[in-house]
């Protein structure tokens, strides 16, 4: 990129400002006293977040957006110097334009940026530029970006060191997707699903498993693998998971951490405990006891997130104690196995997993909370015909501890329906390996179908990146008013 990202003063404007990633930075620059706009065609309770801090929030993508920040008057110092080098500043000042991968070549803003001639950054751009400026810990992975980003950020929190955060995920704790803090350290979710990742050079670098999730970018396992090897190379320091053979055998991280051990890793766990109200563990650090950690957050997978947390914490200097002091409180991030509500006995929890090794961890942590005898309802909704197709086989045997399982149509994510696999298609496979399998094609269908199967005890997860979520209200209001007429 010829053009640096200028945190000086220069508007920034965000086209698609509502997604996950976009809405972060957006936060973030704007609560830095920062001019930001962004535009997007779904409003939603993240944009009215933005709008709430001074974000001016379009709710369209037109070209006249733009011209937004031509008003301002240059009267704060940035826009004095300016005024050396741009004659007029107030009537040619362009904001720098982000945006992410889903934008393209055919949106009205992006074709107008280029024609005004605005700095025109990636969303990756900016992250990297906020992450050279940092203390920062760059958390990057197939799977537990979000959680483990998420455990280290409220773990400096409770420590006293008051991080800026900035996740893939809404969390409770501070309310959304991201935190500005007034310490040297930043916390952020790093995303290999596009390339990007090469961009960060954080000071450390965490690594917590690679497998290939994203087909529709990449064709093998060692492009994904590059990718990593190139970050790790630009990280100072690198806390790997070497659970994973990938990352032990392919990365060899400055400190290692491992659930096994077995593994010899730097900081390891005995003495595991998981049951339904949470995780405990004797933890390790080379040889020697720091402590038991305790959990809310169930599974092995968790427990891990949990250890590379500690992993970072020690490397930055803090006490045991101060580093899982937080961290039993600590309940997560949404749709990460969050409880959505319960209704005539009936336990409905949405998760985002929407790979098979992301699956088999949830339902197992699904099968640790079902009390005995009570049925574990898995509701799948795949996400990407590239994905689903890649993984077919995978996903089919991805349902073991689940007890009924139901399947609804793919979500496109924007990809072009070729014909190649279906939802129904899906469900087949998974029949192979699994007896109770329904196929369900809209989301109505499986509204329906929940309506009618599902009874007292059941724990229902909701599974997928895509927006199978939205009929888990629908589902338990009208399970309510059942109970309540026949009452």
């Amino acid at each position: 990129m010829s053009n640096p990202v200028d945190f000086d003063g220069r508007p920034f404007h965000f086209i698609g400002v509502g997604g996950i990633g976009m809405s972060a930075l957006a936060y973030v620059l704007a609560n830095r006293q920062l001019p930001v706009s962004g535009s997007d065609q779904r409003p939603n309770h993240i944009t009215k977040r933005l709008a709430s801090i001074g974000v001016n929030i379009f709710d369209r993508q037109e070209a006249s957006n733009l011209q937004f920040f031509r008003t301002l008057i240059p009267t704060n110092e940035v826009c004095l110097k300016k005024q050396e080098e741009i004659p007029n500043v107030e009537q040619t000042i362009m904001p720098q334009v982000v945006c992410s991968t889903a934008i393209n070549n055919n949106n009205l803003e992006y074709k107008a940026a280029i024609e005004l001639g605005c700095p025109i950054f990636h969303r990756s751009d900016v992250l990297a530029a906020l992450i050279t400026y940092h203390h920062s810990i760059a958390v990057a992975g197939t799977h537990g970006k979000t959680t483990t980003s998420s455990l280290v950020g409220y773990m400096l929190i409770e420590a006293g060191l008051d991080p800026t955060i900035i996740v893939g995920g809404e969390v409770n704790a501070w309310e959304g997707n991201a935190r500005v803090g007034q310490s040297q350290y930043l916390v952020a979710e790093a995303d290999e699903s596009d390339g990007s990742l090469v961009k960060h050079r954080p000071k450390i670098g965490v690594i917590t498993n690679i497998e290939l999730d994203h087909p529709d970018h990449y064709e093998t396992l060692e492009e994904v693998v590059d990718i990593f090897q190139t970050f790790a190379q630009q990280c100072e320091i690198v806390v790997g998971c070497i659970d994973c053979a990938t990352v032990r055998d392919r990365l060899k991280p400055t400190v290692s951490y491992s659930i096994n051990s077995n593994f010899d890793a730097d900081y390891s766990v005995t003495d595991i405990d998981y049951h339904a109200e949470g995780t405990t563990a004797l933890v390790w650090e080379r040889g020697t006891a720091l402590g038991v950690l305790k959990l809310r957050l169930l599974g092995h997978h968790n427990l891990s997130n949990a250890l590379a947390a500690v992993a970072i914490g020690r490397n930055l200097g803090l006490e045991f104690e101060d580093i899982v002091r937080g961290l039993p409180s600590f309940s997560g991030a949404r749709r990460r196995f969050e409880l959505r509500g319960e209704v005539n006995g009936i336990t409905f929890i949405d998760d985002y997993a929407h790979h098979p090794s992301e699956i088999q961890a949830t339902l197992n942590a699904g099968r640790l909370q079902a009390q005995q005898g009570q049925r574990v309802v898995a509701v799948f909704q795949p996400h990407r015909y590239s994905r689903t197709l890649t993984f077919l086989d995978e996903f089919a045997q991805s349902f073991a501890h689940a007890d009924a399982v139901i399947i609804t149509d793919i979500y496109s994510a924007g990809e072009v329906d070729l014909g190649l696999v279906s939802g129904e298609q899906l469900a087949t496979e998974i029949s192979r390996y699994h007896e109770q399998v329904i196929y369900q094609p809209t989301l109505a269908n499986v509204c329906d179908c929940l309506l009618q199967t599902l009874g007292p005890g059941d724990l229902t997860l909701f599974l997928g990146a895509g927006n199978l979520n939205q009929i888990i209200p629908e589902v338990i209001n009208t399970l309510r008013q059942t109970a309540t007429v026949t009452s």
